[in-house]
């Protein structure tokens, strides 16, 4: 029988009945995992976790290197099935370099595989594909994501609670923090939004590490809306990145809320994300813009305005991420170059398939007080 070989970000359509997935894995012991997740991208609960320790949930079976999910028989608040590689944490200094491989069956219907790039950043944990609902159907898309933060990187991501993983060389807490400055309180995160906690203290690490710890400022999203960019809406990759932004924000700007504003062919359009309605806001609210290509200057232009009419103390850091270099480079310069007078500072974050050396030579040339 024919095997489709699939690249990284492709999907197949499957056939709605019993899907086995088989992983390999070359070089190093692995645990296999699979992710149970509802249409805000995230668990369900603890439960939806499916592994050596809880091998079986609402049709999804995970017995050794396979994972098996009856797409039938999936309760209908299951969107998202994932297929996780973790490497085995008793085996000290084990991370990917060669990918693990995986192969799709279905009986009577046509085999797929994938094997994600090599991996080279000390990754220890793979999401290496997801099975999503399209429709009245299923398909499959091949993902090959790797995380050298381990299983708090996958938390954090899609809300599971994990034990924390020990760490080799803890450091002291002199260390994570300035020493001019004190660490951020981050009750009101724990309390409205326990899921971004652990991504909330590693932003304040972060901003410690670079000296910056104590300092305020309102911090705005801009995302690209582009026609290019819609696969990585569905896949939750923009809802991930959104979530981030606003557990940095909770360092830097204490009021739990970030602007957020959609570049599109029109005029862009300004919500917000905030601690209390976090989960699946990014694909609630992108539904209600156009796709186009992006004016990313005038997304920065209406950022730049609700910054001046909110009347805030605070400098801005405006997080702007980006599909693609802009068609309107000239005004995009002009806006950099009006707004350093003003204690705006911006940030470019490319992800998508598009060109990205415009943006990246504007990062290179950013103003310190905010560069990370």
């Amino acid at each position: 029988m024919r095997t489709t070989s699939l690249r990284k970000g492709e999907n197949v359509a499957l056939a709605a009945a019993r899907t086995v997935l088989s992983v390999s894995v070359q070089g190093l012991s692995a645990d296999v995992s699979a992710l149970l997740l509802g249409p805000d991208g995230k668990v369900r609960g603890d439960h939806d976790l499916v592994f050596y320790n809880h091998p079986v949930q609402d049709g999804v079976s995970v017995q050794g290197a396979v994972v098996t999910a009856d797409l039938p028989g999936l309760p209908a608040d299951v969107h998202r099935v994932v297929v996780v590689v973790s490497a085995d944490p008793l085996q000290p200094g084990a991370i990917f370099t060669r990918a693990p491989q995986l192969t799709i069956a279905q009986s009577g219907a046509t085999s797929a595989s994938f094997t994600a790039p090599d991996f080279t950043s000390g990754e220890t944990v793979v999401v290496l594909a997801e099975l999503y609902r399209r429709g009245d159907g299923w398909k499959i898309r091949a993902v090959g994501q790797g995380y050298a933060s381990g299983l708090a990187g996958l938390a954090t991501d899609y809300g599971v609670d994990v034990d924390p993983e020990p760490s080799a060389e803890p450091l002291p807490s002199a260390q994570v923090r300035s020493p001019t400055a004190a660490a951020v309180d981050l009750t009101k995160v724990e309390r409205r939004a326990p899921g971004l906690l652990a991504p909330a203290r590693q932003a304040g690490q972060a901003l410690a590490d670079r000296g910056i710890m104590g300092r305020r400022a309102a911090v705005y999203l801009i995302l690209d809306h582009d026609w290019h960019m819609e696969e990585l809406y569905e896949s939750f990759a923009v809802q991930a990145f959104a979530e981030r932004v606003l557990a940095l924000s909770a360092n830097l700007d204490d009021d739990g809320t970030v602007p957020v504003i959609f570049s599109s062919g029109r005029e862009p359009f300004l919500e917000e994300i905030r601690l209390d309605n976090y989960r699946g806001r990014i694909g609630q609210l992108h539904t209600q813009v156009d796709w186009g290509w992006g004016n990313v200057a005038d997304a920065m232009r209406r950022a730049v305005n609700h910054y001046q009419e909110s009347g805030a103390a605070d400098p801005a850091f405006i997080v702007t991420q980006v599909g693609d270099e802009p068609w309107d480079k000239a005004e995009v310069r002009s806006m950099l170059q009006n707004t350093a007078p003003l204690g705006i500072f911006w940030l470019f974050v490319g992800f998508g398939r598009g060109k990205l050396a415009f943006y990246k030579n504007l990062n290179a040339s950013a103003s310190e007080p905010f560069r990370v």
